[in-house]
């Protein structure tokens, strides 16, 4: 299974705004009319039922949005970039490739059609006529279009089942989803003949569950030893755990444990799902013999075991329907003590977040949105430049390069702009 993939993406840039002005032969008062710049495109990841696997993402591994359009004349708006949706299955989960530390979660996808936007794309830049005022009627400025957000996300998929199947390799969890569902997993006599999780749906009476073959484990399967985490994954969405148990084993219990105690190191919360256990195999002469003292094994460790035979049936009725039994009870304790999330606004300061800084003989000014200012005429015109040192008075920034010492003469940049003061 191709259930996990690290892909980048990169929303598309803003289109720029445009100056402009009117001139039309019999129209007065012509003054800036250049448009604003198309926003560019999202890229939205979307849970599609009618998407099974991850596979899809093997051979790309580049994604993008695209491109707002540049703003026109006569006040013409640039078309928005298109979004890039991207369909995943039902159960995927969405996270940021951070560079220190475990990957942060960006949406967990458990329901069709929830989604989540990873990338966002830039605005589009101002066209002249926003820079124009009583006292500034010819604005020379406009604004660049902002870039799209470019991020690593990691798609994983974690398959969204009722009851996992668990246990040491070839203990006969594969006949045993067989038998209760129309599941044909591959069955064979050597270990990890399953390589990837298999879904499973059974009835009992009017229930239907979804049943979820999980590939078997070995000791150290929390540090990626045999199938590892392939196997850990998935089981994390299983509301309760089947523990199938070899009858032929020489220590049924330490068998239990282990594997138990495999889940707690991989994560501490799987240790605690509701689990049924289950001795299979009671059809072999050899461990019919011993059923009592295996009995009383787990009863001397304080757990309740079931006794079947996956390979004739035996006693698997009755087991699933003490399984959907423990099913719905976990389901309903779930339900009443789910809680509705209440909404917290925190409004942001609506300042801007502006600096000045000393490079050499130059002041270098930080200011959001001024940055993306771009000019007809170049910063060389003395109409450019005084349009952009408002801008500065207007934001606070002159007073802030004043108190840094600046002085007639120096050198200012912004951006890709650089001026004399």
């Amino acid at each position: 299974m191709f259930d996990r993939v690290e892909i980048v993406v990169k929303a598309g840039d803003g289109g720029d705004g445009i100056v402009s002005f009117r001139r039309e032969k019999f129209v007065p008062f012509g003054g800036p009319d250049g448009g604003d710049g198309g926003d560019g495109g999202d890229v939205i990841i979307v849970a599609d039922a009618a998407v099974t696997s991850l596979r899809g993402f093997k051979q790309k591994r580049f994604y993008r949005a695209a491109d707002g359009k540049d703003g026109k004349g006569k006040r013409q708006h640039g078309k928005k970039g298109e979004d890039l949706v991207l369909t995943v299955p039902v159960g995927t989960m969405v996270l940021s490739k951070l560079q220190i530390g475990s990957d942060a979660l960006i949406a967990d996808l458990e329901e069709p059609g929830q989604q989540a936007v990873v990338a966002k794309g830039g605005e589009g830049g101002l066209g002249n006529i926003h820079f124009a005022s009583s006292t500034n009627q010819a604005p020379q400025i406009a604004q660049k279009g902002e870039g799209g957000e470019e991020t690593s996300i990691i798609l994983e998929l974690r398959l969204i089942a009722d009851v996992g199947i668990i246990g040491y390799p070839n203990v006969g969890k594969s006949t045993l989803l067989a038998t209760v569902s129309a599941a044909k997993p591959k069955i064979a006599s050597y270990p990890f003949t399953t390589r990837e999780p298999i879904l499973g749906v059974t009835e009992v009476g009017p229930e239907s569950l979804v049943l979820a073959e999980i590939p078997g484990l070995i000791d150290g399967a929390h540090l990626g030893r045999g199938l590892g985490h392939d196997f850990l994954r998935h089981i994390v969405r299983t509301k309760i755990l089947i523990h199938l148990i070899d009858g032929g084993s020489t220590s049924p219990v330490e068998d239990m444990i282990r594997v138990n105690a495999e889940l707690s190191l991989f994560d501490s919360a799987l240790a605690q799902k509701p689990q049924l256990v289950a001795v299979n195999k009671i059809d072999l002469p050899p461990v019919r013999a011993r059923l009592t003292k295996i009995k009383d094994a787990f009863s001397s460790v304080g757990t309740t075991v079931c006794f079947i035979s996956a390979a004739t049936g035996e006693g698997v009725t009755e087991f699933m329907a003490e399984t959907a039994k423990l099913l719905k009870q976990v389901t309903a304790v779930k339900g009443a003590g789910k809680k509705v999330v209440k909404k917290v606004f925190r409004p942001q300061p609506r300042g801007v977040d502006t600096s000045v800084r000393r490079d050499g003989d130059t002041f270098v000014v930080v200011a959001p949105g001024l940055e993306r200012i771009m000019t007809r005429l170049g910063a060389t015109s003395p109409d450019v430049r005084r349009q952009l040192k408002r801008q500065l008075a207007r934001l606070g920034v002159s007073k802030s390069l004043e108190k840094a010492g600046i002085k007639p003469g120096d050198r200012v940049r912004c951006g890709d702009l650089e001026w004399e003061w």
